[in-house]
């Protein structure tokens, strides 16, 4: 019987979202940023605890890699899309099945018995939300998952690669796996910058996978994070920063495109091919008073943009893909999309 495959990859860390409404109060005890992204420290354990016990919370299949792989397979014919990743044998990886499932995702899940699956605390406050990862199982994925008999044939066939920075607190020695033979096929392998904490102290990690990147997206506060540790004169220079990145040495002669998001700030496209001519793309705002849920919303954007990129959409049309999805996931909770689906592409 012929393996089944997919046209586009997605390796990262799969979460359970736990998302709490109204969590001032949480974001003052944890010490927690309103909009930021960060590893849980030793002073965050209880949180997921007191999460569930003191708040009405909405759970949802997460992980960034996740979430944009889900919003591909969303725009994308069936059977496009697979999500490689570490879980446990719990319930909160049977959660995460069936969540793929309805979505049409689907996924090849390294299992370690007897760990706990990762989970992400969401703490919304008004239109922002702090989110705070404890991987477990997630950082326990193994390279040789990626040679295994369910596993290998989906890397020769696929296409398009996605990985999420939060893999590399972990797993670049994986991550590294894939993009060389995804640069040494011509292949399109592309990287989510994911928090601004990755270019700050996994800097030497990105810079390792950074020469066989054909596509990098970010958001402003990643894209300052780097220029910053870069030294850049101007960190807040969304086009200078795209175009040190995009200039950067590569493994290959093909061109390295990067793109910044900037909510409902115009989006930021600089390619290597004309590294001095940026161009820009208008979002158009959501309004205020329809704007549920902002998390996910860059990962929204990765997947329709991906999504649009697989079935060989120009750039222009899979930038404005990316925009439409987004825009739908800050109407609704979590990074989600509309069902039943509407047509995208």
């Amino acid at each position: 019987m012929a393996t089944q495959t997919f046209e586009l990859f997605c390796i990262g860390n799969p979460l359970l979202d736990m998302q709490a409404r109204n969590g001032e109060k949480l974001l003052e005890k944890y010490d927690l940023k309103a909009n930021d992204a960060i590893l849980a420290e030793e002073k965050h354990a209880n949180i997921y605890d007191e999460i569930v016990r003191d708040y009405a919370i909405t759970y949802v299949a997460g992980g960034a890699s996740q979430n944009a792989a889900r919003g591909a397979a969303y725009v994308l014919p069936p059977n496009s899309v697979v999500y490689v990743g570490c879980v446990g044998d719990d319930e909160l990886a049977d959660q995460l099945r069936a969540a793929n499932e309805r979505e049409g995702l689907h996924e090849r899940y390294l299992v370690k018995k007897g760990a706990k699956t990762g989970a992400c605390a969401v703490v919304l406050t008004n239109h922002d939300r702090s989110l705070v990862t404890t991987l477990r199982a997630a950082e326990m994925f193994e390279k040789s998952h990626l040679s295994s008999p369910a596993v290998a044939p989906l890397v020769a066939a696929a296409k398009v690669f996605y990985v999420e920075g939060f893999f590399l607190t972990h797993g670049t020695e994986s991550v590294l796996e894939v993009s060389k033979k995804a640069s040494e096929a011509s292949k399109v392998f592309v990287l989510n910058l994911s928090a601004p904490f990755i270019p700050q102290f996994f800097g030497t990690q990105l810079a390792s996978v950074l020469p066989y990147c054909d596509i990098v997206i970010g958001n402003e506060t990643e894209a300052e994070a780097y220029a910053t540790k870069a030294g850049l004169p101007n960190p807040k220079d969304l086009a200078a920063t795209a175009k040190y990145i995009a200039t950067q040495p590569k493994a290959n002669s093909r061109p390295r495109i990067v793109i910044f998001t900037h909510g409902a700030e115009s989006t930021v496209l600089v390619s290597s091919e004309n590294p001095d001519s940026a161009k820009i793309f208008k979002v158009t705002p959501v309004p205020h008073d329809e704007i549920v849920d902002t998390n996910g919303a860059g990962d929204a954007f990765a997947g329709g943009f991906l999504g649009a990129y697989v079935v060989g959409k120009s750039i222009d049309e899979c930038v404005e893909v990316g925009h439409k999805l987004g825009a739908m996931s800050v109407r609704l909770v979590g990074p989600q999309y509309k069902q039943p689906k509407v047509q995208i592409l």
